[in-house]
Formats: structure tokens, sequence, C-alpha cells
């Protein structure tokens, strides 16, 4: 298993590669370094790429890591108000399934249950995209700041390995 890119500022491993954005980035990616963003400080930084085999290939446009999940969901914006399934989830965003009909940039209030005895999670989002797989949001408001769903996501992220190596590999092979 490859190591994992570690934060210069929180320590922490697990930052992502993300898409170049100045022309300072441009040029360290002449010099085989690459721009990562740390998941959990939000920390923008280059580090060194692995392998020449990542050169050809682009980064990915996400910039959270995406962790698998079942959860109950209900939201509400406008004349709107649905329930549903969350599929995936990280600190950027969600997909979730339903069969409420939404359209791309309108903005809803999300409450999203982590556990039975617990209140939701509530964030306000807008609907990136509406596809087969389901209705992806961003959330509005920096996730970082709302303190359990950063921990459920590093709990989540932590407890399964698969999440864990996946990190790891697209950190370096992007």
């Amino acid at each position: 298993m490859e190591r994992q890119i570690v934060c210069p500022q929180c320590r922490q491993g697990g930052a992502l590669r993300v898409q170049v954005r100045s022309p300072r980035e441009f040029v360290a990616s002449l010099l085989w370094m690459a721009p990562f963003q740390c998941q959990r400080c939000d920390c923008r930084f280059l580090a060194r790429r692995m392998s020449s085999a990542s050169f050809p290939r682009l980064a990915e446009r996400r910039e959270h890591m995406r962790i698998p999940v079942r959860l109950c969901l209900s939201f509400s914006g406008g004349r709107v108000r649905g329930e549903g399934i969350v599929l995936d989830l990280s600190l950027g965003g969600c997909i979730i399934q339903s069969e409420a009909h939404v359209r791309v940039d309108d903005i809803f209030y999300l409450e999203i249950s982590l556990a039975k005895d617990e209140p939701p999670i509530e964030a306000a989002a807008i609907v990136r995209s509406v596809s087969a797989r389901g209705i992806a949001f961003k959330f509005l408001r920096r996730a970082q700041e709302d303190k359990r769903l950063m921990a459920f996501i590093q709990t989540h992220a932590g407890s399964n390995p698969s999440v864990s190596i996946e990190v790891a590999q697209s950190s370096l092979s992007n």
C-alpha cells in the first residue's frame, strides 16, 4: 500500500490531490509537484507526485473524500419537501436517492439522521446535479464547522479499510 500524503499544517494523513488553480501550482506541476488539500483543516499545499504513471492524468474535481453510507434524510425548500436516503457523504456535500422532483441550483434545508437517538445534522445545500444515480447536493456552509458531521466522516473513513486505501491511492495516483 502506498503512503498517505500528510498535511504540513495539522500533520494528519489523507490529503487529496486537487486541480491546479494558480500559476505557481502549474509551474510546480512541471517539476513533479502536485496540489493537495487536507480533508481535516482544509490547508492547500504542494507535495511531490509519486510516480510517472500519474503524469498524464488530470486531478479529479472532487475536493473531499466520499464516505459510502445509508442514512435517512429529509429536506425542504420553497414548495418542495422530500425524504430520501443519503448514499455518500463528504465534508463538501452528499448524494441522495429520492422521488422528489428538484432542479439544479435549487436551495434546500437538509436534515440528515446519523443515529436514532441523536438530533439530525442540519445543513443548507444547493442542488449541483440530478441524474440516474441521485441528487447531488453541495453544502453551502463549510461542513468543517459542523463538529458532529466532521467526527462522523472521520470515524467512518478510519473504520472502513477500503475507504482508507482508496484515499491513499487517489491522493497518490491522480
